[in-house]
């Protein structure tokens, strides 16, 4: 059993912004199942999300469909609501649109959080506010380094950079305004790598292009077959985030830095090509690699979790070959006409029951 208090979360008032993204879907799916009261603000969700695939729509107590640079709205969102925890996932999440797309992934990433940092201000009804970056925020230095909460933030591409401008302006608002209210140690920023699950239908990104390869029988173009990354499955970081805001709402976490890795073990850490491997031993798909020099990414990225396992006593759970045959599983009870709902309800009390 994780160190989750499933009972803590009944009945509470929880605001999500990005409610509708991916990760967004799958918090609202959990915390449904654990009866909370919910309530969204975000862009409305493409025909092919999760959020409107899992139909989760229905149970929510609010759900507003607009921008997160829209202050004056989000403001008054959050003030009629009145909400006792805060989850703000609301961005542009993905590294090639904020080369296309640089001006709105700092307008969104930046000045989005702030508008959620200034609307939370004067709220007393709000015990824990969390902000979900990500674990591309640090300084790349060092060759095959673990970057740990302390170490310097950075960022060379706009999505990079416009999360670690982001966590500046938490650190900012948590020294300059909130130390003597009564946001006094309840604001956390939450720091997560590649993020991969069932009902994921992003573009450019591996697991649901290798499932569309699958599907529409094609090829499946390869960009970066040697980058390593920390993949890990959606639960892993979802369940650390809501001990966090668990632990924040008791007023029990006293830290100088406000910031939390939530990576994945050590044996995660692999190539693009290998998860390819992995998945074509099970299901057939042609894949062609193709050389790109079109943008810079960053090719090792590591996470060092080791204060949310001391201090929260969080600990990812599943390895690899577990998350990839998940996500496996997740397609096919999908494809079969189970419904999308169910099957994360599923896969999450099996997670949180082994």
């Amino acid at each position: 059993m994780s160190h989750l208090n499933t009972k803590f979360w009944k009945n509470k008032k929880i605001y999500i912004t990005g409610h509708t993204g991916f990760k967004g879907a799958w918090l609202c799916i959990i915390l449904n199942l654990l009866k909370s009261k919910i309530y969204g603000y975000a862009l409305k969700p493409s025909s092919n999300s999760l959020f409107e695939k899992s139909k989760i729509k229905k149970n929510l107590l609010s759900n507003t469909y607009s921008d997160i640079n829209n202050l004056k709205k989000l403001k008054q969102d959050i003030k009629n609501i009145k909400p006792e925890i805060v989850f703000h996932l609301a961005a542009q999440p993905l590294v090639l649109d904020s080369y296309r797309n640089p001006l709105k992934t700092f307008n969104t990433n930046v000045m989005g959080t702030i508008n959620l940092l200034e609307s939370i201000k004067n709220i007393k009804s709000i015990k824990s506010v969390i902000i979900i970056t990500t674990d591309k925020v640090y300084k790349v230095g060092i060759k095959n380094k673990s970057y740990s909460e302390d170490d310097e933030l950075g960022g060379i591409d706009p999505y990079s950079a416009s999360k670690a401008s982001a966590e500046l302006a938490v650190n900012s608002y948590i020294r300059s305004f909130y130390e003597n209210s009564l946001l006094k140690n309840r604001v956390s920023t939450a720091r997560a790598g590649n993020v991969i699950g069932g009902g994921d239908y992003s573009k450019e990104r591996l697991l649901p292009d290798i499932i569309k390869s699958i599907k529409n029988k094609a090829t499946l173009k390869v960009r970066n077959p040697n980058s390593v990354r920390p993949w890990q499955h959606v639960i892993d970081p979802l369940v650390g985030y809501l001990i966090l805001a668990q632990k924040q709402y008791s007023g029990m976490l006293k830290t100088s830095n406000y910031a939390w890795n939530f990576g994945p073990n050590k044996n995660n850490f692999k190539k693009v090509i290998d998860i390819i491997e992995f998945i074509k031993k099970k299901q057939k798909f042609k894949y062609t690699l193709f050389k790109t020099n079109r943008v810079k990414e960053t090719k090792i990225l590591k996470l060092n979790s080791k204060k949310s396992k001391q201090k929260l006593k969080w600990s990812p759970k599943w390895n690899l070959k577990k998350t990839l045959d998940k996500i496996i599983e997740w397609n096919l009870l999908v494809n079969k006409g189970i419904s999308a709902k169910k099957v994360c309800e599923k896969q999450f009390l099996m997670y949180i029951n082994k």
